[in-house]
């Protein structure tokens, strides 16, 4: 026919007769009753697509000379747009298979199990039938109940439960998600319905769980709860400000726990006890960002602004760590081991960093290494290493006296 110029009527005869039979085809999916609908939906698309394949086949002449030259819809895409005008858009289906869907979802996310390779196939016809019509029919909608869910779902959750089985719950469900993307949705639609649980389980509820009173990131810290911190690291780090707020509730308890330290009484009676004191709370906090904070070097920074606030509260503290110092060189060889030494000498370095006094610290340093150095007590090679370490913090300048002795 197209050889004799009949192109025209052919192609509005495969039009009009497509047309006609979909309409047939919308009318008995309309009919059918109850969990039946996806699955005769299901089959009359496998149908059309074998059909439209032979109907390709059979018209290809056509299809690739006809419909080109006169710049009319190829085949394929014909029958996806009558499809889609006919069946998917019809009234009675588009309703019944956007809520269908949606049900599946909501079944699935109270515990119950469903088919997904049928919910597969349901959405994966949508997106053949172009995005936006898969965004129309099914993922607009999707994403609003979901947000709807999940702000009820999150305050009934909160008001029952402590920080870290919320944030338990909030990864299970975040997860979830990812999971159900995977199985059934389209993959753009992963990034889309993440967003929706962040912004609903964690952003709207992050100062509340993050200072929440026995349970909140102080209490985690003070119990060295790590997979609990590390859980509201990841949750956290994936909302705006989320990590902003976490070190800034860190910072205010460092500081805080770290004025009384270096402010309390009965601890200045003892330099040496102070000292491990503010090294073992460093030694905590430093593991904390370490295996929970997966070393976020804000994180670091926080804590290291945080120890040099409180350390220089106590005017004595350059004595006091001098004092340290004085101690393990003189009394620490003699039970512990070289490298041992070596690694209490790099964090009281640390320390050292944290001082405003350094020269105050010289002084003290210069004082109790002349005794050291006339008693005998003392380790030559300890003591280069140290005055390196010092020397690396602060230039040659600073230790060339210690150095000379």
């Amino acid at each position: 026919m197209v050889y004799h110029r009949f192109g025209e009527k052919l192609y509005s005869g495969l039009v009009s007769t497509m047309t006609s039979h979909q309409k047939e085809i919308a009318k008995s999916i309309e009919a059918v009753q109850g969990a039946m609908f996806l699955e005769e939906l299901n089959r009359n698309w496998t149908e059309h697509n074998r059909a439209l394949q032979m109907i390709q086949d059979i018209l290809m002449y056509m299809d690739r000379t006809f419909i080109p030259s006169t710049h009319k819809t190829r085949i394929h895409e014909l029958g996806l747009n009558l499809w889609r005008d006919n069946i998917i858009h019809s009234s009675k289906i588009q309703t019944r298979l956007q809520d269908t869907l949606l049900e599946l979802v909501q079944s699935e996310r109270s515990g119950d199990v469903i088919n997904r390779g049928l919910t597969r196939n349901i959405t994966k016809m949508l997106m053949d039938l172009g995005p936006s019509v898969y965004e129309e029919i099914f993922e607009e909608p999707f994403l609003d109940v979901s947000s709807d869910f999940y702000r009820v779902e999150s305050q009934q959750v909160i008001e029952h439960c402590d920080c870290g089985d919320y944030l338990k719950k909030a990864e299970e469900r975040l997860n979830e998600e990812i999971e159900r993307v995977s199985h059934y949705l389209d993959a753009r639609s992963e990034a889309k319905i993440t967003r929706v649980v962040e912004k609903e389980m964690i952003e709207s509820h992050m100062h509340r769980l993050v200072h929440m009173e026995n349970s909140g990131l102080v209490s985690m810290i003070m119990d060295e709860k790590f997979e609990d911190l590390g859980r509201m690291y990841n949750l956290l780090l994936r909302v705006p400000s989320g990590l902003t707020i976490m070190k800034d509730v860190m910072i205010s308890h460092i500081r805080e726990t770290g004025k009384d330290l270096v402010t309390d009484p009965e601890r200045l009676k003892d330099p040496i006890n102070f000292v491990q004191e503010l090294l073992d709370k460093k030694d905590r906090l430093d593991k904390i960002i370490n295996l929970a904070f997966n070393d976020d070097k804000d994180f670091q920074n926080a804590l290291s602004s945080s120890f040099e606030y409180f350390i220089n509260l106590n005017p004595r503290s350059p004595e006091f760590i001098s004092l340290f110092v004085d101690d393990k060189l003189r009394n620490g060889l003699k039970k512990d081991k070289e490298e041992e030494i070596e690694l209490v000498l790099d964090k009281v370095t640390m320390l050292f960093r944290y001082l405003e006094e350094k020269d105050l610290f010289e002084k003290y340093y210069q004082q109790h290494l002349a005794k050291r150095l006339l008693s005998g007590k003392t380790s030559s090679d300890a003591e280069r290493s140290f005055i390196v370490k010092l020397k690396t913090e602060c230039a040659y300048q600073f230790t060339s006296k210690l150095e000379g002795m």
